[in-house]
């Protein structure tokens, strides 16, 4: 599929979601409200003022974020302008929400002490664009790039998501999934972008976190 076709099905799955992506209801979304947490954790590791979820959805992440760490400045963007409205509707105050697509970020260079994408990461058709976006609007000397996806340490299983699962789901659930990726494909994405990989773990439930850096 094209870039585009992949983002079509993306925003018709996201889009659908929108109403009823912070339900209760035990979902694929629900559990993965199950990350925030950890994303949290590492995000508070290093001071921060100003910080963006790429793939924000409705913005229940960053609705965590700001009522533990209430003094800091939040940014949420997603493609889809239905979970954003869904976000703006919420009236959280201190949370910009805006619509617009991770492979180009629609922000200013150095805005940002930390970007966090948590299970947005493998519907980007084009990863190389997203980090070389990551590197512009990231603060030089340290801003941070925090990563929750889908990943296993064994490459059979990885092999099986992206050749099996990802385009089963493609095409019955009309998912938008692109790929996952591996140790040795996010450490290429660093190298082409100027960025450092400083950590990548496979933890529980097949999930990657990943710490990514940009260099002074």
């Amino acid at each position: 599929m094209t870039s585009e076709e992949y983002k079509k099905l993306s925003l018709q799955e996201f889009d659908r979601a929108a109403e009823k992506f912070d339900d209760d209801d035990p979902s694929v979304y629900n559990m993965c409200r199950k990350d925030y947490p950890d994303v949290l954790a590492e995000a508070v590791k290093e001071p921060f003022l100003d910080l963006l979820d790429a793939g924000c959805g409705t913005g229940a992440m960053l609705g965590m974020f700001k009522k533990d760490y209430p003094e800091r400045n939040y940014t949420g963007v997603d493609l889809s302008k239905e979970m954003i409205e869904t976000a703006n509707n919420k009236h959280i105050t201190g949370i910009r929400f805006v619509a617009g697509d991770c492979e180009n970020l629609p922000f200013e260079d150095n805005s940002f002490d930390v970007v966090t994408c948590s299970m947005s990461f493998h519907h980007y058709p084009n990863p190389e664009k997203f980090f070389m976006s990551l590197h512009r609007v990231l603060r030089p000397g340290g801003g941070r790039f925090i990563l929750r996806d889908m990943a296993s340490n064994s490459r059979l299983v990885m092999w099986f998501m992206n050749h099996i699962e990802i385009p089963i789901g493609n095409k019955i659930l009309q998912k938008g999934d692109v790929h996952v990726y591996s140790r040795t494909d996010i450490q290429s994405l660093c190298d082409e972008s100027g960025m450092k990989l400083e950590l990548y773990e496979v933890r529980k439930g097949f999930r990657l976190h990943c710490l990514v850096r940009k260099p002074v």
